[in-house]
C-alpha cells in the first residue's frame, strides 16, 4: 500500500470526481454495462441512497479522489440481509498504486462491523481474447482477494455491439450461525470527528490508550465495547485497538 493512500467516507463535495472516475468505464469499457455516464448530480443522489444502509468510501492520493468503492443490497427480500453486492471504480490514471486492495479491505471491515457475512461481486468477463473493452483483470483482482467463483452467466450484456458474460464472485466475511443478529444500520461519523494518523472519535470512550488505522471510520450501535476483540465498535472504515 502506498502510505500517501488515505480512505474516508464520501461527501456531496466528491460529486464531481466520482462522476469523472465512472465516466472513463461506461464510455470505453464493458466493466459496467451501463450506457450513458451520470453526472454529478445523480452520483450524488446515488451516493446519499447508498449510503442510508451501506458504506461508501473514497481513496485519497495526495489529497485528490482516485477510487471508490461501495456495497448495496443484493436482493431486495429480509433473508438476504447479511448478503451485500459490491462495487469498486478507480481511476484509470492512477491504478495499480493498491488502491483498490485498499479500498477493498476498508469496505469488508465496513460490512464486517454491520453484521454482513456476504459480499458479493458481479464481474464482466471477455468472451474473446482480443477484446478491448473488457479483460480478466477484475476477476483476477477478486481472487487475489480472496473471492471463489460461484457462478457464470453467459450472453448476459449488450454493449458496444457485442455480448458478454458475467461472473459472480462471493466471499464469506464471517460465520454462517443460527439465528444470526439483523446487521446494523450504517451510520457515519462526520469528518470533524476523526482525522487521519491519530484518527480520534467524536465520543468519550476514546481518550487514552488507543490506536486507530489511518482510515475514517463510523459507529455502529455508538461506541460499546466489543468483547470480542477487546475494541470498541468504532468502524467500519477503521478498527479502534487497545494497546
Amino acid at each position: 500500500m502506498d502510505d500517501s493512500i488515505s480512505i474516508r467516507t464520501a461527501r456531496e463535495e466528491d460529486a464531481g470526481a466520482l462522476a469523472r472516475i465512472y465516466t472513463y468505464y461506461v464510455n470505453q469499457t464493458a466493466i459496467t454495462f451501463e450506457y450513458t455516464a451520470p453526472d454529478a448530480v445523480e452520483m450524488e443522489r446515488r451516493r446519499q441512497e447508498i449510503s442510508q444502509h451501506y458504506p461508501y468510501l473514497v481513496a485519497e492520493l495526495d489529497g485528490q479522489v482516485v477510487g471508490y468503492a461501495y456495497a448495496h443490497a443484493f436482493y431486495g427480500r429480509e433473508a438476504y440481509a447479511w448478503s451485500v453486492e459490491s462495487s469498486i471504480y478507480v481511476d484509470v490514471n492512477v491504478r495499480k498504486h493498491g488502491i483498490g486492495r485498499t479500498l477493498y479491505e476498508a469496505l469488508e471491515e465496513a460490512l464486517k462491523s454491520m453484521g454482513i457475512l456476504n459480499i458479493n461481486a458481479c464481474i464482466a468477463i471477455p468472451r474473446d481474447e482480443d477484446d478491448p473493452y473488457v479483460t480478466y483483470d477484475s476477476l483476477n483482482f477478486h481472487k487475489h482477494l480472496g473471492y471463489i467463483l460461484a457462478g457464470h452467466l453467459h450472453h448476459s450484456g449488450y454493449k458496444f455491439d457485442r455480448w458478454y458474460d458475467i461472473v459472480w464472485m462471493e466471499k464469506m466475511l464471517g460465520p454462517h450461525t443460527i439465528h444470526p443478529k439483523f446487521p446494523a444500520k450504517n451510520e457515519v461519523l462526520t469528518t470533524s470527528h476523526c482525522f487521519f494518523l491519530g484518527l480520534r472519535c467524536g465520543c468519550a470512550a476514546t481518550d487514552s490508550g488507543l490506536y486507530y488505522d489511518r482510515v475514517p471510520f463510523v459507529i455502529n450501535s455508538g461506541c460499546s465495547q466489543d468483547s470480542r476483540r477487546d475494541a470498541l465498535r468504532v468502524v467500519p472504515y477503521a478498527i479502534a485497538y487497545r494497546r
